[in-house]
């Protein structure tokens, strides 16, 4: 078993996948390495690859606006990405960039442990929760599989699209705090 720092170095050296021919920085989670609750979006964007941390674009302050509205903040959490590098033109990644970094969000769950894990959009929910996953109506219903409680919500950057939207996204972050009371994770 690797530690954070470990899987760190591996993810900032990988060459799997030609991701790592265009990245500025590869893009490891963070938060609480103790954390209840991991969030698993798709893949980092422009500010992330130039700053190296998720979420820290117009959509990452959406994502915290959502935690506050929890009482929730980011050291209270873990958040990563399904890839570790951004796909040019914030395409959606591919099948083998997907596939080339799996195993690090593994090692990355294995490190975390959580019990809640969230998608945050659809590209992730197909991933994680099942291919055929329709995240516009399936957000927040709740999986269980090997341990784990899984969800997703609209991913923070459709609500910037959509505002309309925003009040679902509050419920379904009201939903996951209760799923944490329930654990006593939080």
């Amino acid at each position: 078993m690797y530690t954070w720092e470990e899987l760190k170095q591996f993810v900032d050296s990988c060459s799997r996948c030609p991701l790592c021919r265009t990245r500025t920085h590869s893009v490891m989670g963070r938060g609480s390495l103790q954390a209840g609750i991991m969030f698993i979006a798709e893949a980092p964007g422009r500010q992330e690859d130039q700053q190296g941390i998720p979420f820290v674009g117009p959509a990452g302050h959406m994502f915290d606006q959502l935690l506050s509205s929890v009482s929730l903040t980011r050291d209270q959490i873990y958040i990563t990405n399904i890839i570790k590098c951004n796909p040019p033109f914030n395409r959606d990644p591919s099948e083998e960039e997907k596939a080339a970094c799996i195993d690090y969000l593994k090692y990355e769950t294995l490190l975390i442990r959580p019990k809640i894990m969230v998608c945050l959009g659809r590209v992730a929910a197909q991933r994680i929760i099942r291919p055929d996953f329709r995240i516009t109506r399936e957000h927040g219903t709740w999986t269980e599989r090997k341990g784990y409680w899984l969800t997703a919500v609209l991913h923070p950057s459709a609500l910037l699209r959509d505002p309309s939207r925003v009040a679902e996204a509050e419920e379904d972050f009201r939903r996951i705090r209760q799923k944490a009371a329930e654990l006593s994770i939080l």
